[in-house]
């Protein structure tokens, strides 16, 4: 199941039914408009107003002090604050925030890259409510349910083929035994795949061609992989090259080795990680 709400204005509301679950993801796209201070998004133990609903997860961007507040509120009481200083939200810059909900704690990414963890200070069995106000713009709020996150391994079919242009988006997490990963692309009988393996901290890449691997490659400024963490992973098709970026970094170039790119027409994903989301653009 993926619920969507696109909110007419500020300050918004959502209530799930029978509440969140561990293993949910919740994506907000927005922008933070100019001249703007401070947003929160709250996860709440209801939407009662007076007394005011348990707060189990406020996240609390200050744009001006460069740092974001995290705390719960309990009984119409504050929580002793989890202070981050790193600030991903800039002024009139579009953002995607990923908050994914486990049965101990949230993980929350910006625009692909891990920020923070916060540990469970309520029973997750109350919280039933996402509410985002503050100086902000939201254009959409996505729920996305484990059902809806596809099992390893994954193959899905690349519709007419690969072509220059084209980019295939990897969202996933590093499980906490991750040893090796063959993650994002097994083409039929043609493979180019980018291959981490934490164990050995290397990223490999090579093609399978008329049933036989060619040279690896193997040099990599940084290993962008942690063992239980949220990643996002682009593999744009240009004309010389698979360009590779990490959490937003531009990691890796890999030159073709295959002139018929329509002929790679699918796409794979295995090994130790869990699978929040895959698209073609």
């Amino acid at each position: 199941m993926f619920v969507v709400f696109c909110p007419q204005s500020i300050p918004f509301a959502g209530t799930i039914l029978g509440g969140f679950l561990p293993g949910e993801m919740v994506l907000i796209q927005g922008s933070v408009p100019s001249g703007a201070d401070r947003f929160q998004v709250d996860f709440t133990c209801g939407s009662s107003v007076k007394p005011r609903a348990d707060v189990a997860f406020h996240f609390n961007p200050r744009i001006k002090k460069s740092c974001i507040v995290c705390n719960t509120l309990t009984k119409e009481c504050w929580g002793r604050e989890q202070i981050h200083y790193e600030m991903p939200f800039r002024l009139e810059v579009d953002f995607e925030l990923i908050i994914l909900i486990l049965k101990d704690q949230f993980k929350v990414a910006v625009n692909g890259a891990h920020l923070l963890e916060y540990k469970h200070r309520v029973e997750l069995e109350r919280v039933d409510t996402i509410s985002i106000s503050g100086k902000v713009k939201v254009q959409a709020v996505g729920i996305l349910s484990p059902s809806s996150v596809s099992s390893i391994p994954f193959r899905g079919q690349l519709v007419n083929g690969l072509s220059v242009g084209r980019s295939i988006i990897i969202k996933g997490e590093t499980n906490q035994n991750f040893l090796r990963e063959p993650a994002a692309s097994d083409w039929v009988r043609h493979r180019s795949p980018p291959e981490p393996s934490l164990e050995e901290a290397r990223f490999v890449r090579n093609s399978f061609l008329s049933d036989c691997w060619g040279h690896e490659e193997t040099v990599l400024a940084s290993f962008p992989f942690t063992a239980g963490q949220y990643f996002e992973m682009i593999i744009r098709c240009d004309s010389q090259h698979f360009r590779v970026a990490m959490n937003g970094q531009h990691q890796l170039d890999y030159k073709h080795r295959m002139k018929e790119l329509s002929a790679i027409n699918q796409v794979e994903v295995k090994g130790d990680v869990t699978l929040l989301a895959v698209r073609v653009l």
